[in-house]
C-alpha cells in the first residue's frame, strides 16, 4: 500500500499544486476583474480549449511531429559524431568548437535562415528542432563514451577485441546513461526549437496559432495553445524517461 502510494506521488504532488493555483488564479480573477487581454481567468481559458478542441489537436499534432523527428534527426546525428570524436582526437578538435558556436548562436537568428534554405513547411521546423536537440546529446555522449574504466579496455585489448566490438560492449553501455539523460533535455529542447520555427514563418502549428491568436487578440486561445503545447513537451519528456527506465535498468539513479 505505502509503495502504491510512493509511486503515484510524482504525479499526485504536481497535479494537487496545479490544480491549486488554478484555483487561486480564478479566485483572483474573481475579486480583481483582471482584463481578458492581459490575463484571461482558468475558466475563459477553458472554454476558448473547449470550443477550438480540434483545431488545437491538429496543430498540437503538427508541433509535436516537428519536435519527435526534429529529435530523432539531432540525437542521432550527435550519437554518430560523438562516436567519431572517440575514435578520432584530430576530428574532435577541428569540428568541437563549431557545434560549440552553433549552440550559441541565438534560435531566433538561425530560424529566418531555415525558412529561406528549407522552405516555409514542415522541414525547415524539423532542422531547427534538430539543431537544437544536437548539442545536448552530442556532449554527454562523447563524456559517456570517454568515460571508460582504463582496466575494462586493457581486458577488451587482451581478448584482441576490435573498436567496433570495444564500442559496442563497453563504451555504449557506459555511455547509456549520459545518453539518456541528454535525450531528457533534448525532448524538451525539441519542442521549443518547432515552436520557435513556426513563429518565424509558418501556416501551421501552435506556434501560428499563437501568433494568429496574439495578433487578433484571442489571448484565452492563446493560452490554451500554449497549454497544449506544454502538456505536449511533458509527455515527450515522460515517454524518454520510461525508455530510460526499461533500457538503463542497471542505473541506480533512474
Amino acid at each position: 500500500m505505502l509503495a502504491g502510494r510512493a509511486g503515484l506521488r510524482p504525479i499526485l504532488a504536481p497535479a494537487i499544486t496545479l490544480v491549486a493555483l488554478l484555483l487561486l488564479w480564478e479566485a483572483a480573477d474573481r475579486v480583481f476583474h483582471f482584463n481578458v487581454i492581459l490575463l484571461p481567468s482558468p475558466s475563459e481559458i477553458a472554454v476558448a480549449a473547449y470550443e477550438n478542441f480540434g483545431r488545437l489537436l491538429k496543430e498540437t499534432g503538427i508541433t509535436m511531429f516537428e519536435s519527435v523527428m526534429g529529435f530523432l534527426l539531432g540525437s542521432g546525428a550527435a550519437f554518430l559524431l560523438a562516436i567519431v570524436f572517440v575514435h578520432s582526437r584530430l576530428t574532435q578538435e577541428a569540428v568541437y568548437p563549431y557545434a560549440v558556436a552553433l549552440k550559441s548562436t541565438p534560435l531566433i537568428a538561425i530560424a529566418p535562415l531555415l525558412v529561406l534554405w528549407f522552405g516555409n513547411g514542415v522541414l525547415s521546423k524539423i532542422v531547427m528542432s534538430a539543431l537544437v536537440a544536437f548539442f545536448p546529446v552530442l556532449v554527454n555522449a562523447v563524456n559517456g563514451l570517454t568515460a571508460v574504466d582504463p582496466e575494462a579496455l586493457d581486458l577488451m585489448k587482451s581478448l584482441s577485441a576490435s573498436r567496433f566490438q570495444v564500442l559496442l560492449k563497453i563504451r555504449i553501455p557506459n555511455a547509456a546513461g549520459y545518453i539518456f539523460a541528454a535525450l531528457k533535455i533534448a525532448s524538451s529542447l525539441a519542442v521549443v526549437g518547432a515552436v520557435i520555427g513556426e513563429f518565424t514563418g509558418a501556416s501551421v502549428g501552435v506556434g501560428h496559432l499563437i501568433n494568429t491568436s496574439s495578433y487578433y487578440l484571442d489571448i484565452p486561445l492563446m493560452f490554451a495553445a500554449i497549454g497544449m503545447i506544454s502538456l505536449g513537451g511533458i509527455l515527450f519528456f515522460a515517454t524518454t524517461a520510461l525508455v530510460e527506465r526499461r533500457v538503463v535498468f542497471w542505473s541506480a539513479t533512474v
